[in-house]
């Protein structure tokens, strides 16, 4: 996987396909209380034991990764 980024913004409301190919909802951007990066809060749209809400940096969330030799968003935008 790589550090690339995918130059898109990140719209809250909207849904995004993970790369393995699950759904998820953005909730909106905030920032780490200590560190004060960007991170984006989401939910699963799919039963996950696990939870709902979900948080991972802004900069992952953005970054293009490589699956089977192809380069792809890790996150992909489908609508709002």
């Amino acid at each position: 996987m790589t550090n690339e980024r995918l130059e898109t913004s990140i719209v809250p409301g909207a849904i995004y396909q993970h790369y393995k190919g699950k759904h998820y909802r953005v909730i909106g951007v905030g920032k780490h209380s200590e560190s004060l990066e960007d991170v984006v809060l989401y939910e699963a749209l799919y039963d996950n034991p696990l939870g709902r809400l979900w948080c991972r940096p802004a900069s992952m969330w953005s970054e293009i990764v490589e699956v089977d030799g192809q380069k792809v968003p890790r996150f992909k935008f489908l609508f709002k």
